[in-house]
């Protein structure tokens, strides 16, 4: 393997790996947000954009 296919391969591996931790990030992140709107969401705490909360 000449060294610029070794370039070429690790730094689309490089990549790759950021890529999966930044969606990984998102999706831990998005978990925790979902559940900290249901515990206030429990607490009684509604959305502004919850036009059925007001009826």
């Amino acid at each position: 393997m000449s060294v610029h296919a070794l370039y070429v391969t690790a730094a689309y591996a490089i990549t790759a790996v950021v890529l999966a931790g930044l969606i990984g990030w998102i999706l831990i992140d998005q978990r925790a947000r979902k559940r900290e709107l249901a515990e206030l969401e429990a607490s009684g705490v509604r959305r502004r954009s919850d036009k059925a909360g007001k009826s």
